[in-house]
């Protein structure tokens, strides 16, 4: 038996319960086995059918994977599965933009970073920590990035990856130093612009070439979705306080439009976009497709958003309200200071499961408007002659799952750890 242990405390011992560490720790990992897998008849019966299912599907994918997969199909067409039809010419183009954008996000990070450092918020971890950390976050992306070079073949890309993880890490440093120091308000409010003004003078660089009507493959999926995600939760926020509203037109009007586009398929919503639309307004004045889907993807994800954002703002208790009213501030400031800050933190779960789900949604977008996305690439790169027929489509669509997968795995890894540094579920 572990006997209690005793701390002094002043002149007054307190007494420390024992901390009961489990059947793992006490006595190994059989023991573990039998009171988790077969604590009872039921549970053994469980533990062998669902454990033969998954060594049977593990074998299964393990063997198309590594053995019976023909994956010579993406290799030949890797750069139309990533960027659909983008010209040649302006490729390089893409690849300065993704260079500018880890420079700006290490920069971003950087100057968060150093902003905490300097109000004593920033936890001080040693570099082996902080490498660490930096591989439990991005492991999976790091390695599906390998294989995307690998399969690539050619030093482009890995001369791109390269410049991109350098500038990071040289604006991360720079960030860093810039946020330990306290800038004046008018340095503060013309680093900002600058800060949102660099993605836009990226895209504008990018489309001035080539517009993104012309654009296809994984990376239009990217783009809708990155647009729609900017869009949507702003507009969510609006409608969830709109609904909320004391003034009667208002939170009627946030209503109807609520329950009208969450009740309407996001499909049929595409397709009356796509044809419908002609009919009201004339050719020469409509959107573009690709507009068009980032407007539906939009408007039907801030509906989603919305309900949302108004449950995390019916969790934030009474008092708080009563608290803001008692020392004195507008209606404005204890909606912006008090009230919306703890609504948006409780619902971050919710949140981030809705933006994945818009990004998944994006395959609906080429079969509803024929936009050449990463699913429409994947169909139809099996017609070509060189593979028609061979049954292909299995590693094709394997690929396009992969994609998004990768990237909603991350989301959903930043989302956890977010969660566990606002205490999300906790406090």
């Amino acid at each position: 038996m572990m006997s209690d242990a005793i701390v002094e405390l002043g002149s007054e011992p307190v007494i420390q319960p024992p901390v009961d560490r489990g059947p793992t720790m006490r006595r190994g990992a059989g023991v573990w086995v039998r009171h988790n897998l077969f604590r009872t008849p039921l549970d053994g019966v469980l533990t062998v059918v669902f454990g033969s299912i998954a060594v049977f599907v593990l074998y299964k994918t393990f063997t198309f994977v590594f053995l019976t997969g023909r994956w010579e199909i993406i290799r030949v067409n890797l750069q139309l599965l990533m960027i659909g039809r983008f010209p040649p010419a302006h490729v390089l183009r893409l690849a300065v933009t993704v260079v500018g954008l880890a420079a700006w996000g290490g920069l971003v990070a950087g100057l968060i970073s150093g902003r905490r450092a300097r109000t004593g918020t920033a936890r001080r971890l040693p570099v082996r920590r902080r490498a660490a950390d930096l591989v439990g976050r991005f492991w999976a992306l790091a390695l599906v990035v390998i294989y995307l070079l690998v399969l690539a073949g050619t030093p482009g890309p890995w001369i791109m990856v390269g410049l991109a993880l350098a500038a990071a890490l040289a604006t991360r440093v720079a960030g860093g130093w810039l946020g330990r120091r306290r800038p004046n308000r008018a340095i503060t409010i013309v680093l900002g612009l600058l800060l949102a003004a660099v993605p836009l003078a990226l895209y504008l660089y990018v489309v001035s070439a080539v517009g993104f009507d012309e654009w296809g493959g994984f990376l239009l999926n990217l783009f809708l979705a990155v647009c729609s995600i900017i869009l949507c939760f702003p507009l969510g926020v609006l409608l969830a306080l709109g609904r909320r509203s004391g003034l009667p037109l208002v939170r009627w009007m946030c209503t109807v439009y609520i329950e009208i586009i969450r009740g309407a398929p996001l499909y049929v919503l595409l397709l009356l976009a796509n044809v419908a639309l002609g009919i009201f307004v004339p050719s020469n004045l409509a959107p573009s497709t690709a507009t068009r889907a980032i407007v539906v993807l939009t408007l039907f994800t801030a509906a989603y958003m919305a309900e949302i954002v108004r449950g995390g703002l019916q969790s934030v208790p009474r008092g708080q309200i009563e608290a803001a009213k008692a020392l004195g501030l507008s209606p404005i400031r204890q909606t912006s200071y008090i009230v919306l800050p703890q609504a948006l933190r409780n619902v971050i779960p919710a949140q981030i499961g809705q933006l994945i789900s818009l990004f998944k949604d994006t395959t609906l977008a080429g079969l509803a408007m024929a936009l050449f996305e990463l699913l429409t690439v994947s169909a139809a790169t099996t017609a070509q002659a060189e593979f028609s027929g061979q049954g292909l489509i299995g590693e094709t669509i394997t690929f396009a799952a992969l994609m998004f997968w990768i990237v909603a795995f991350t989301m959903s890894r930043e989302s956890q750890r977010l969660e566990l540094r606002l205490g999300v579920g906790t406090r």
